[in-house]
């Protein structure tokens, strides 16, 4: 079967303002925390440690896989040859089976270990002969039995020596990978040293570490995109501009509140991200297939994360399933680790800009839109163009400049535009979340 990753990049190379988005599963934690990879168990119980079962981890990528809302499932060389080549769970899939290629020592998260505290040293378990046909030495007609890409990550601290090894490390990947068919993703974390970069200057750091690094690397050695951390829309920018043909993607690092997932994605595509790799926010969520479920209507434009996080917490109310947090906390923004030991920077996903909105707008708060402003009709069924001009509250819906005039209603009720499109802002709330509960096969 074709493979969506494969139509999408070649959508975005001919376009790189296409709304093309590649969304990718992380399932490779195995290769880094071990036993607590797969999560909490629900049977544990405060103040007890019990971790589902690698079993079960690998039961949550065959959902997610089958569900088909993702283009990438990125896994351990053990999961890829249990799943991709045994299983061939991958074969009527429009999903690509990707392994972890490598496993820097930055990612070594043992339970009372400190190897992460310790400037990130290149190193490598998988064999990419494993991923391809399962066993060493594959003949040519061999390597498209398994998989054909893998993720490879990078760690810069600012220290010669260490960063050389890095470097030299990662070149004899790129000649066998070149040699064998296997395509990569480039990752490029922040450092795990703190201090060794200003903070103001680490988004620059890390751009330009890229663009020296494969300024020397021609097409055929290239990775087909980047996986980053969002820096913001500055350092997002830059890179865009510097090389659309990059393909930039980003990580999601740990997983934090709804709200933070939500909104990181949103920012980072609309600054340039065509790419996003979740692998502990899709994997702490209370109900995975629903949280990529939305995930997926993010970024196609249909849903803003403010409203994504609220129609989620009704859906998780209709399957009887207790939320992490209540939704008011949910809907609010927090710090994250953005390395696997959480020794790195943490950052914070930027609130938009007031200026871009309207002063004082409470849209992108927790808190009711009466309390920010009165009259506002970001919150209501009205048009936002009743109440202040170019308000940016649904800057992921369609907006009145460039929509075509709304139908009074679809087949089933709901507003829409003429194009088939939701129209969002003449929904009440209660339309709102019934709309969405029919996309998830949840009924009302």
């Amino acid at each position: 079967m074709d493979k969506s990753l494969d139509r999408k990049l070649a959508a975005i190379h001919a376009n790189p303002n296409s709304r093309e988005f590649i969304l990718a599963d992380a399932k490779d934690a195995d290769m880094a925390f071990g036993i607590g990879a797969p999560g909490l168990s629900p049977e544990s119980h405060p103040g007890e440690l019990k971790y589902k079962t690698l079993a079960e981890y690998r039961d949550q990528i065959r959902a997610i896989t089958r569900q088909g809302l993702v283009d990438i499932m990125l896994m351990s060389a053990s999961t890829n040859y249990a799943l991709t080549l045994e299983e061939r769970l991958f074969d009527n899939s429009h999903v690509t089976p990707a392994i972890r290629a490598n496993d820097t020592t930055d990612v070594h998260i043992a339970r009372g270990s400190h190897y992460a505290e310790s400037a990130a040293l290149p190193f490598r378990s998988a064999s990419l002969d494993h991923a391809m046909c399962g066993h060493l030495d594959c003949a040519p007609e061999e390597r498209s039995k398994g998989s054909n890409l893998g993720l490879y990550s990078v760690t810069f601290n600012n220290d010669l020596q260490n960063d050389l090894r890095t470097l030299q490390a990662f070149h004899a990947f790129r000649e066998e990978a070149e040699r064998k068919g296997f395509r990569y993703f480039l990752e490029v974390f922040d450092p795990n040293i703190p201090g060794v970069i200003a903070p103001e200057l680490l988004g620059s750091y890390i751009n330009d570490m890229i663009a020296r690094m494969l300024a020397g690397v021609a097409t055929p050695g290239r990775p087909v995109f980047l996986k980053i951390v969002y820096h913001g829309p500055k350092a997002m920018e830059e890179l865009f501009r510097y090389d659309p043909h990059l393909v930039i993607g980003i990580l999601g690092g740990s997983a934090g509140t709804t709200l933070d997932a939500f909104q990181l994605l949103a920012d980072a595509q609309k600054y340039g991200a065509k790419v996003a790799l979740y692998g502990r926010k899709i994997n702490s969520a209370e109900n995975q297939l629903a949280f990529v479920q939305f995930l997926r209507l993010i970024v196609d434009g249909v849903i803003g994360p403010v409203e994504a996080v609220k129609a989620y917490h009704a859906v998780l109310q209709r399957l009887g399933i207790k939320p992490h947090r209540p939704l008011e906390d949910d809907l609010k923004l927090q710090a994250m680790n953005m390395s696997y030991g959480g020794t790195s920077t943490s950052v914070t996903v930027p609130a938009k800009p007031t200026a871009d909105n309207h002063d004082g707008c409470g849209c992108q708060t927790a808190k009711p839109a009466a309390d920010k402003h009165e009259g506002c009709g970001c919150q209501t069924a009205k048009p936002a163009a009743d109440k202040h001009d170019d308000c940016a509250c649904h800057s992921q819906e369609p907006q009145k400049a460039s929509a075509p005039a709304p139908k009074a209603a679809s087949e089933n009720g709901y507003p829409k535009f003429d194009n088939g499109l939701p129209d969002f802002t003449r929904m009440s709330v209660s339309q709102r979340l019934a709309y969405h509960r029919d996309r998830l096969g949840l009924g009302r």
